[in-house]
């Protein structure tokens, strides 16, 4: 498990991806909340809330969204002859 750069507490999966959102989807070392919402001078609800919002427009950061089959695939259209009369 990760541990947060800044204070050591471990990092749970949303806050390794909220760090990722925020700062940059490259980064390798995170930050839990509270550290996150120092460095951004926002409150820990703020960004609990941000979080939700990511969720819930299917952002794929978040382990939660990663799971999400695709649909069913239909079958081809039937193409229709064309009539030249």
């Amino acid at each position: 498990m990760e541990r947060c750069i800044a204070c050591g507490q471990p990092v749970t999966p949303d806050e390794e991806a909220m760090t990722k959102k925020l700062i940059n989807r490259g980064i390798t070392q995170y930050q839990c909340i509270p550290c996150l919402a120092r460095h951004f001078a926002v409150t820990e609800q703020a960004l609990y809330e941000r979080m939700q919002y990511f969720k819930d427009m299917g952002c794929m950061l978040f382990p939660c969204n990663q799971s999400i089959e695709s649909p069913e695939p239909t079958a081809p259209l039937q193409q229709k002859e064309a009539s030249y009369e």
